[in-house]
Formats: structure tokens, C-alpha cells, sequence
């Protein structure tokens, strides 16, 4: 088939902070978006465009003329200016900034889409802006700077991901937005863990009782004193599962602390005898041996949690000295008083960890008896949410994800109502909404539980994912690559891939090229999502992947027809992403498969 190609000027406009007005007011917002759209759409008509793409707060358009595009710009802008001043408190309406880039290129059209340089630079331009400016690249100011009233400026160089390190800008100049500065703040304020941070390990507690009888009481105890020392953002936490993994094989201790970095060693036993629970724990030094901290609590299963309150702040008290962590707030995160219902919850948590087809359906049984015992258990809601999730992912169960999706939504709305402050439930509704392509839902539930564990590689993960497919990739990547590091091999899995899997995604995301493909080429069944990825990043390296032979062996091996529906589901994150990755398909992927 023959590519057809054109000569046009692609402006890209997109609303600031739109995700953040819809929270605040979502009534609101989308009147004032329609109104600011009515503006920029019959603006876009009056100078010859024609839009192409748009996703309700952005707005993708062809012109025929580059003097004609500009000139729209600078009048829409003006207009969304002049209407802001227009809004007082009294009216109630919300006050919208767009964002506006320009650059004219080649592009290939495609049906009524177009794809190209010309389209991602404009929309990495508009990026770039800051609220209510108009970026362009250096060919639209050499093709309009002596045809319009407006003044254009230099503006340096700008990083335009996935594109160029150092691309030349130009700012057009209004009488609106002459006291716009740049702001180079985008990516200096986030920092996430940049500050080394003392690196805990609690090993899973040895049960010192003559039988399993009680295994999961004493994994529960456990588990719950991992994720609240999770919990504390001033430590780092290897994962639940790294330190079963190190328990459960060969690998030498020194080594084990070696491979995370760790600083400091909680491990301990645990003895039950009918009401009664003997914990022994002890925290170790590891660089020099020394035993930090030692206690014996010998208390009934009624004071369970406040022995396990006692044993996070002392621990915590020991690694980082007398600071007051806001975060321990015991009192409002005990799943129930009942302990029946508590004893049910952990045996149902513990059959889930099994990832067998038996243990699901017993965990579901645990589930619903720990509810029958106290039906304001809120974990219970979100643990039964998270084994039918399971199960489903597993093929353990028939159900479509339509049928399931009614039965999370009970589960999980009828938890959070119970505990509104219940992690799970938020990891499991970000993780829910991004099945259902609501970014925006995924994001903010994926904060709250970031928010109230922030060491849990699960959130880190489930979070750092709603960052990447909403334009936050820099802390989207650092958090996938935390989860990495954290969780290497997660519950459920036999080795890395699948965390490898996703930080291949978060480094094509975030342009960190080196790194995705050091990382795709370590994956040891690399899936055809790792294949596209990995594929665009050696294009974005070397401009093809005749360097690397292990990528172009899985790409000879995979299903062409997969590509696609990968490809397209980007429409609804990034659409520079979606045109680059469409290049790749058809000029890398298919060429070397011939």
C-alpha cells in the first residue's frame, strides 16, 4: 500500500491542569471547556484548519498555510484570555489556560489521521509551554516572523522526549503573554527518594509451634508489621516477598543484604498457645553485626495490635531516632475488633499468596466468613476484591470482566465507605481504572495509596504506571524502577520479567533509552509489548536495530498481528507515542521481518 504524504502546519493545544479542575469541580470545568472549545474550534474553522484528533481538553489541527495557524493561535489565546477576565468568584466559573505548540513538517496521512515528526513536535512543544504560551519550533519563526503583528522571541533549547535533547524554540510574544516566563521547574521539584535512606529488611517470622495449625497467624503478624513500617516514608522496605524468596533458597545472607543494600535486619519468632502469643524480635546492624535492639512480648491475641505497634515504633525509633511519624496512627488502621474476623482474614490472605486454583476458592470461603463475623471488616471487602482479581487474571474462574466488574465495584465501594483510609482498596481501585482506560480515576486512587504506603512495591508499581499514562513519567519511572529494585521478583511470579516488563515501558515512556534496552535484553521471554517497546527505543538510539540481534530474533519470532491492538490502546495516553510507535511498526518491525 502507498503512503501518502503532505506538506502541513500542525497546531497542538491542550488545557492545563485539567485532571485537577475535574476533581475539584466537574460540572463546572466541562461548561467552561465546551466554552473555551467553542472559542478554539471556530477559530481553527475561520483560518482554514481542520482538527484531526482531539480528546476533549487537547486539540490536534492541520493548516494548509503556517502565517493562518500561528495567526489562530495567537487569536484563540486571546480570546481564552479575555473570557478569563471576564469570569468573577460570583459566577462561579472556571477559569481554563491552554497550552499551544506549533511546528510544520512532512507528515503521512492516514484516513482522516496524520502522523509524523510534524505532529509529535508540535505536541512535545506544547508540553514544553508554560500556562497560556505559544511555542514554536525555529522553521515556523523563519516562516512567519516578518507576515504577523505578533513578536516572536528566542526561547534556547528544550529536551523534547522521545524526539530531540536539544531543539530550538521560539515563544510568540501578545500583549497576553508578555510577562510569561519559562519555568524550569517541571522536573526540578520532583524528587522522589533522592535522599539515601536507611534500607530495612523484616525476614518472615520462624513459627515456633509444633504444628501449621498456626502458620497463618504467625505470617499475618508478620505481613501486618511489614506494612506498617511500609508505611514510614523516611525508610526504605524490601519486599514481603524478596524476603520470603532469600528465606525459602540458598542464597547466603551476605549476599541477600548485599544484592538490596540492606542497613538494617528485623527478623524474630512467634508462639501460640491457645489466647496466648509469644513474639521475640531482634533488630541487627548489618554493617556491623551488632544486635541494635532485642524484646520478648508474651501478651493474649486480643492485644495483637498494640504489641505490633510497639514493635514498628521501636524498630523505627532505633533506625531513625526520636521523630514523630504522623503515619502510625494504629487506632485507625485495625481491620476489626473481632478476632474471629481477624483470624479469617489472615487465613483467607494466606491461601491467596498460595496462587493456586484451590487455595483462590478457599481464600473467597475465609473472605466471606471473615465478613459474616463482622461485616464492617473493610479489608475483607478489598482482600475478596483483590482474590476474585486473581482469579480472573488466572483463568481460575469463567467470568468475563464484565460479569466481575459489578462485584469489585460492590466490594470495593462497600470497603472504602467502611474505611475510606484503607490502602488495598485504593491500590485495587487505581488498578481497576486503569483496566478501564480512566487514567485520571487510576492516578488519583494510585496517590492515596502511595500517599499512605509508600514502600509497598505493589503501589509503587500500580502508581508509577497511572503517572506514566498521564504525563508524569519522570516520577512514574523512578517509581517503576523502585518497584524493581524493591520486588524483583514479585509474589505470584518465578522471576523478574514482569517487573522488568514494566520499567522496559516506564524507560520507553520517559526516554531513558540506555537503560530500557539493557533491561529488555535481560527479560528471558520478552512479550510483544516488551518487543514494540524495546524496538523504539533502539530506533530513538541508532535508528534502527541492526545492533542488536537478540531484538531482532524475537521480533522474526512474534505475531505481527499483536502489534496492533498495543499500539492503539496508546491513542488514549500519548498520541506522539502512538505516531512513533506506528513508525516503528511499519518501517522497523515489518522490514525486519521480511
Amino acid at each position: 500500500m502507498s503512503v501518502v504524504r503532505k506538506f502541513v502546519t500542525i497546531v497542538a493545544a491542550d488545557c492545563v491542569g485539567f485532571s485537577k479542575h475535574m476533581l475539584d469541580n466537574e460540572e463546572k470545568t466541562l461548561f467552561s471547556l465546551n466554552a473555551c472549545r467553542e472559542i478554539i474550534d471556530t477559530f481553527i474553522s475561520k483560518h482554514g484548519g481542520r482538527i484531526f484528533h482531539t480528546a476533549g481538553d487537547s486539540v490536534l489541527a492541520e493548516f494548509p498555510s503556517t502565517v493562518e495557524a500561528v495567526n489562530c493561535a495567537i487569536n484563540f489565546q486571546d480570546a481564552i484570555h479575555e473570557r478569563n477576565l471576564s469570569i468573577s468568584d460570583e459566577t462561579g466559573d472556571k477559569k481554563l489556560i491552554f497550552r499551544v505548540g506549533i511546528h510544520c513538517d512532512d507528515v503521512i496521512v492516514e484516513k482522516d489521521n496524520i502522523y509524523g515528526n510534524g505532529v509529535n513536535i508540535a505536541a512535545r512543544l506544547e508540553a514544553q509551554c508554560v500556562p497560556g504560551q505559544i511555542l514554536v519550533s525555529r522553521i515556523i519563526n523563519e516562516k512567519v516572523k516578518s507576515q504577523i503583528e505578533a513578536i516572536t522571541h528566542a526561547a534556547g533549547t528544550k529536551k523534547l522526549k522521545n524526539i530531540s535533547s536539544d531543539f530550538e524554540v521560539f515563544t510568540i510574544m501578545t500583549s497576553n503573554t508578555d510577562h510569561m516566563e519559562d519555568d524550569q521547574s517541571d522536573e526540578a521539584d520532583y524528587s522522589v527518594d533522592r535522599l539515601k535512606k536507611p534500607n530495612l529488611c523484616v525476614l518472615p517470622f520462624k513459627n515456633m509451634n509444633m504444628n501449621d495449625d498456626s502458620s497463618f497467624l504467625v505470617d499475618g503478624i508478620f505481613e501486618d508489621i511489614l506494612t506498617e513500617l511500609s508505611m514510614v516514608r523516611q525508610l526504605s522496605v524490601v519486599s514481603r516477598q524478596s524476603s520470603i524468596n532469600f528465606v525459602n533458597s540458598d542464597t547466603k545472607r551476605e549476599n541477600f543484604i548485599d544484592q538490596f543494600n540492606i542497613n538494617f535486619l528485623a527478623e524474630g519468632t512467634a508462639r501460640t498457645a491457645g489466647n496466648k502469643v509469644r513474639i521475640t524480635i531482634s533488630l541487627i546492624d548489618t554493617e556491623t553485626e551488632d544486635i541494635k535492639w532485642s524484646q520478648k512480648f508474651d501478651r493474649s491475641l486480643d492485644d495483637i495490635f498494640d504489641v505490633q505497634d510497639e514493635i514498628v515504633r521501636s524498630v523505627v525509633r532505633m533506625v531513625l531516632g526520636e521523630i514523630e511519624l504522623v503515619s502510625l496512627q494504629r487506632a485507625k488502621r485495625k481491620p476489626t475488633e473481632n478476632m474471629s474476623s481477624y483470624e479469617y482474614l489472615l487465613k483467607g490472605k494466606e491461601m491467596h499468596h498460595q496462587f493456586s486454583k484451590d487455595a483462590n476458592a478457599e481464600a473467597l470461603k475465609m473472605f466471606d466468613q471473615a465478613i459474616e463475623s463482622d461485616p464492617n471488616n473493610a479489608q475483607a471487602y478489598a482482600w475478596k476484591a483483590c482474590t476474585l482479581g486473581q482469579a480472573f487474571a488466572r483463568s481460575y474462574i469463567n467470568d468475563t470482566f464484565e460479569e466481575l466488574s459489578p462485584v469489585w465495584d460492590t466490594l470495593i465501594s462497600t470497603a472504602i465507605k467502611i474505611d475510606p483510609n484503607d490502602f488495598e482498596c485504593h491500590r485495587l481501585l487505581s488498578a481497576v481504572y486503569s483496566g478501564t482506560k480512566k487514567f485520571n480515576l487510576s492516578l488519583e486512587h494510585g496517590k492515596k495509596a502511595y500517599d499512605m504506603v509508600p514502600n509497598d512495591p505493589r503501589i509503587l508499581q500500580q502508581y508509577g504506571e497511572a503517572l506514566l499514562k498521564t504525563g508524569q513519567t519522570t516520577e512514574g519511572c523512578d517509581l517503576t524502577l523502585k518497584a524493581l529494585e524493591y520486588d524483583p521478583v514479585p509474589q505470584g511470579q518465578i522471576n523478574s520479567n514482569k517487573r522488568k516488563s514494566d520499567a522496559v515501558f516506564a524507560c520507553f515512556m520517559d526516554d531513558r533509552i540506555d537503560l530500557g534496552l539493557e533491561l529488555a535484553e535481560q527479560i528471558s521471554e520478552p512479550s510483544v509489548r516488551d518487543i514494540l517497546y524495546a524496538t523504539g527505543l533502539a530506533v530513538s538510539k541508532t535508528g534502527g536495530v541492526d545492533d542488536y540481534p537478540w531484538l531482532q530474533k524475537a521480533i522474526k519470532a512474534s505475531d505481527h498481528n499483536a502489534f496492533t491492538d498495543i499500539i492503539n490502546d496508546m491513542k488514549n495516553i500519548d498520541l506522539v507515542i502512538y505516531n512513533t510507535l506506528l513508525q516503528v511498526y511499519n518501517e522497523t518491525i515489518l522490514a525486519t521481518s521480511e
